[in-house]
């Protein structure tokens, strides 16, 4: 029974030189395992030629002893320690069955069937514990495998969606760029329903001018006629008539003069620099300005403006070029709502835009003052499904090429944001639309 101390001491060499054939341990241990096998078989045929009487097995059994207690004082070997440990038992019942053997062989002899149980009990030990080893070490090597297949598959995911972030960052700085142009367009095309109402409004001071001039320039023929015959009386009268002319062109020609400058202030990017306002003829203007717009493109469209400005508003502390923008678009819509209803309305039907001011009491410290603005139409109405989506950016009930969607937004943003008012909508399906503007003094 010697001879299995011997032969697990050989295998124990053997399995550490597997357990370590893929590592980087290697060729640290390759060479002195390989060493350690031959002495271990070079004892074990000089121990069974030269020793007897239990000697082999105490020699055997110390020699895995100090197999094991040398793997087990080495780190690089501690991966392998419960495998390791399991040949204690044999190599203690090695040395006990030897001791006995050599001491008391009577007894020995007696009870050796329990010294062989014993021997090759802690021999099959050895083998169950490989086994459950070889089992663990499987599972590891799949976990380990499962864990490499992970990481690949993290490391794919997440160039995935590193490359999915780019793309949606691409396309976010491609919408802001977008939505930046729609912006502009919508400026742009607020400024041309302006031009058409701008060239009608301007021509009618033009006009007067013109006319004025003519005039003045034959009294002032007459004027010099009546001179030269001495007639101081009558040159006096004709010139207090070019005066009054005079006072007309000037007056008309400031009103162009206005015209202009409203022009240019709203073609021109918001300075946000607020000033006082008067919002009755800014919305008085504007309302004028939007109707001649769309009988620019529509001779045949008529509608009646209805204003009831209240007199006694004061000054507000605007953005004027932003705040005419939100009431030409307000007006526009208005314009529009009720043209398209008057292609469907029976003959009776009378497009009426009103429009409306009045100061209100303020909510916070007594005496804060808001205006209202209020511009209601009796056009199409807006239907309830549609009613909370109107001041969504790009939501437009008008057809495709008609209204980009973001009229009503900035006029939203401008008012509610800008400055700190609000903007309500009261309407009824194929009867009304009344816009409320709310806007602190």
């Amino acid at each position: 029974m010697e001879f299995f101390s011997y032969l697990a001491a050989f295998l124990l060499v053997k399995r550490l030189q597997k357990f370590l054939a893929f590592s980087p341990l290697r060729a640290k241990w390759m060479s002195q395992l390989t060493l350690a096998s031959w002495v271990v078989v070079g004892i074990c045929i000089s121990a069974i030629i030269y020793l007897h009487s239990g000697w082999p097995s105490i020699l055997g059994g110390a020699l895995l002893l100090g197999a094991i207690w040398f793997a087990d004082n080495e780190a690089d070997f501690q991966p392998f320690n419960s495998f390791i440990k399991a040949h204690l038992p044999l190599g203690a019942a090695s040395i006990l069955a030897g001791l006995t053997e050599v001491v008391a062989p009577k007894f020995y002899d007696k009870y050796d069937n329990f010294f062989d149980f014993a021997i090759i009990a802690g021999f099959v030990w050895i083998f169950a514990r490989w086994a459950t080893t070889k089992k663990q070490r499987e599972e590891i090597n799949l976990v380990n495998q499962q864990n490499i297949q992970l990481d690949k598959l993290v490391a794919a995911r997440t160039a995935e969606l590193t490359q999915q972030k780019n793309e949606l960052q691409q396309t976010l700085d491609l919408l802001q760029t977008t939505q930046q142009q729609l912006i502009q367009s919508e400026k742009l095309a607020s400024l041309g329903e302006l031009t058409a109402g701008i060239a009608h409004e301007i021509q009618n001071p033009l006009n007067f001018v013109n006319n004025f001039s003519e005039v003045s320039m034959e009294l002032v023929d007459e004027m010099e006629e009546e001179l030269a015959k001495g007639d101081t009386e009558e040159a006096i009268a004709i010139a207090a008539d070019i005066k009054q002319n005079l006072e007309k062109i000037i007056h008309h020609g400031k009103r162009a003069d206005g015209i202009v400058k409203g022009m240019l202030q709203h073609s021109r990017a918001s300075s946000n620099t607020k000033e006082a306002t008067d919002i009755n003829k800014l919305a008085d203007e504007y309302l004028r300005l939007a109707y001649h717009g769309l009988r620019a493109k529509d001779k045949s469209f008529n509608a009646e403006m209805i204003t009831h400005l209240d007199e006694t508003l004061p000054m507000a502390n605007v953005v004027p070029q932003d705040i005419g923008r939100v009431l030409l678009n307000l007006f526009t819509n208005a314009f529009y709502a009720v043209q398209e209803k008057q292609k469907t309305a029976a003959t009776a039907y009378k497009p009426t835009i009103t429009l409306s001011t009045k100061s209100i009491a303020a909510p916070g410290p007594k005496g804060s003052q808001n205006i209202e603005i209020t511009v209601q139409d009796n056009g199409t109405g807006i239907p309830d499904s549609v009613k909370e989506k109107i001041m969504q950016p790009f939501f437009t009930t008008k057809p495709t090429g008609q209204g980009t969607g973001l009229g009503l937004s900035l006029s939203h943003d401008i008012v509610v944001k800008g400055h700190g008012g609000a903007i309500n909508i009261d309407t009824k399906e194929g009867e009304f639309t009344k816009f409320i503007v709310t806007i602190p003094v």
